[in-house]
């Protein structure tokens, strides 16, 4: 029989221990040694085991399938209680026997999306890897799946005699051809566990997702999805029913990674590239001014609106007032510099995928998604060119960050973490230490250069710095931190009775603090939040209050959100048109 190892620990970046083990018993059977049960024995096993007489049969059948001589598991993970009580009794079923596993032992009710979890193995991953055997387990999300092989271990194998009546006696001649199992390897994360706990306090009773980074590691320091569940559910016999339950639940998805899979309309932190590509393109400069009156005239029907604020305004104030027209005339720049608006667009491209957008971001956790940066080739689809001609104001909804460009969380915080490290990061990752020492991948601590000169960020982020001096972001500020930041209010559509409907706006806020030497990069974004500084505004200040000073001085903010709750918005009909000027 096996020897199973002890899967590794897992601790947060400060040695808090997250994720121990505890031990489980299987019952597994053997068909070929199956001596067949009497009535009155076959009724006590299946009493002892808690199931039924055809599920005896069929688990039997099921094993016989497999292997009449490899090991298959009757019924799993019983308790240390219920192995003590098991074991008196299992002499009397030859052919069965009880092997000793261990399973993971959560110390926080929180971060599920980060550990993911363990489950029995299937026959298709069987046969693709004969390491592992029927009954097995094997990480199946998160961190337990992306260090897999790390946290397991290697098997041992232990040689032993029994008697006629199936007790273990001993080692078959004293243990000679046994091996010993490898217990698996620690690891330690990047997350502090204390933000990741107040940051999932924070997003009770709303949805959506909380991603903070360390600019100069790339480490990642929170990671929240919201809703998401307790990951003990998804230990013990309870787990396959727990899981369906979460599995079925369509409405609020919790095994749904909002931070990794979510894919959003950016809103207005997007001008920030807007600017940076105005700057390194020479189609403006700080210094000149862009009227606005109340909207962007383009020859459409309706123009592209704008909410009040003084103008003219020039490149710093146009950040801090998210004046639309402004951006658009940066944008509309930016393409038309070129001889089509086809060189335009991908040259544009170009210079956000620099930035880690458009593409996998190649961190360490399973799931993800690529988002979407609009090409010429997409365009030339889209209007079917060259039957229809585009131009740079079929697309000018991009310059504010809707139109077609989509974007993760995960994604608007590694652009972030760029403008805050002044054009330049590294790529999002949440291994931080194996077994206590600094053994993290090279492309981890790889430094990826933007295409944006870094003398053009200066001004973007004093204009990111004046969202909370003056600015969307000014009712929000933090005492004694110097934050920059971006409020973004993004239209939120959905099909309903196969019609597109507009539902009420998700509340975004990218930051960065402090302003000089960044230690966190955060992206916040709350779905049928309304408008950016309501709710992920707060929660951004809050979170970064709390990762640099450890405790909370703008206690009304966090009165406001730990108390607030949006479940009456998700839950009510459509009944017209939100609120959206897109700031």
């Amino acid at each position: 029989m096996f020897d199973y190892p002890q899967r590794g620990f897992i601790f947060d970046r400060n040695g808090e221990l997250l994720v121990s083990n505890q031990p489980s018993y299987d019952v597994m059977v053997i068909p070929k040694n199956v001596v067949p049960l009497d009535c009155d024995l076959k009724i006590e096993f299946c009493e002892l085991l808690k199931i039924t007489e055809d599920d005896y049969d069929r688990i039997l059948e099921k094993a016989r399938i497999y292997s009449p001589r490899l090991p298959s598991v009757v019924v799993p993970q019983f308790t240390k209680d219920e192995y003590a009580y098991l074991s008196e009794k299992m002499w009397k079923y030859t052919g069965f026997y009880i092997q000793k596993r261990a399973l993971r032992d959560y110390q926080v009710s929180n971060s599920a999306n980060i550990f993911g979890y363990i489950a029995e193995v299937n026959k298709a991953l069987i046969k693709k890897n004969p390491y592992y055997q029927m009954g097995d387990l094997i990480g199946k999300a998160g961190v337990e799946m992306e260090y897999e092989e790390t946290l397991r271990g290697e098997k041992g194998v232990k040689h032993l005699q029994m008697d006629r009546f199936n007790r273990e006696i001993g080692p078959y001649k004293e243990g000679i051809y046994d091996t010993l199992p490898v217990n698996g390897k620690d690891i330690t994360l990047t997350i502090d566990a204390a933000l990741q706990e107040y940051g999932e306090r924070l997003l009770v009773n709303k949805r959506g997702g909380i991603v903070a980074l360390e600019p100069a590691t790339g480490e990642i320091l929170a990671l929240i999805s919201a809703p998401n569940y307790d990951p003990g559910l998804l230990v013990g016999r309870e787990r396959s029913k727990n899981f369906s339950k979460l599995w079925y639940d369509t409405i609020s998805r919790p095994l749904f990674d909002r931070v990794l899979q979510g894919e959003y309309p950016p809103g207005s932190p997007f001008k920030t590239l807007v600017s940076l590509i105005g700057l390194q393109e020479e189609v403006i400069n700080t210094t000149e001014t862009v009227y606005c009156n109340g909207g962007y005239n383009y020859g459409a029907k309706k123009p592209l609106g704008c909410h009040s604020h003084r103008s003219p305004l020039a490149m710093v104030d146009g950040i801090a007032h998210s004046c639309n027209s402004y951006f658009a005339t940066v944008y509309r720049r930016s393409i038309e510099k070129f001889s089509s608006p086809q060189e335009g667009m991908d040259n544009w491209r170009q210079h956000l995928e620099s930035f880690g957008l458009g593409n996998y971001m190649g961190y360490d956790l399973p799931p993800g998604k690529k988002g979407l940066i609009p090409s010429a080739k997409f365009y030339n689809r889209w209007y079917d060119y060259p039957t229809y001609k585009w131009y740079a104001t079929a697309t000018i909804s991009n310059a504010i960050g809707q139109g077609e460009v989509i974007l993760t969380p995960m994604q608007m915080v590694n652009f972030t973490t760029a403008i805050a490290n002044r054009g330049w990061y590294y790529k999002p990752h949440i291994i931080k230490k194996i077994n206590s020492v600094d053994t993290i991948p090279s492309k981890y601590t790889e430094r990826y250069n933007t295409s944006i000169d870094k003398e053009h960020f200066e001004p973007v982020i004093q204009g990111m710095f004046d969202v909370y001096n003056e600015g969307t972001g000014k009712r929000i500020q933090i005492p004694g931190i110097e934050i920059c930041g971006k409020t973004g209010t993004a239209e939120n559509f959905t099909k309903i009775d196969g019609k597109r409907v507009q539902l009420t706006d998700h509340s975004i806020f990218v930051a960065f603090a402090p302003k000089d030497n960044p230690k966190i990069a955060i992206a916040v974004i709350i779905e049928n939040g309304y408008w950016g500084s309501r709710w992920a505004g707060r929660i951004a200040g809050l979170m970064i209050e709390k990762y640099l000073k450890g405790e909370i001085t703008r206690k009304d903010m966090e009165e406001f959100v730990l108390n607030g709750s949006l479940l009456e918005e998700y839950e009510k009909p459509y009944s017209g048109e939100p609120f959206n000027i897109n700031y």
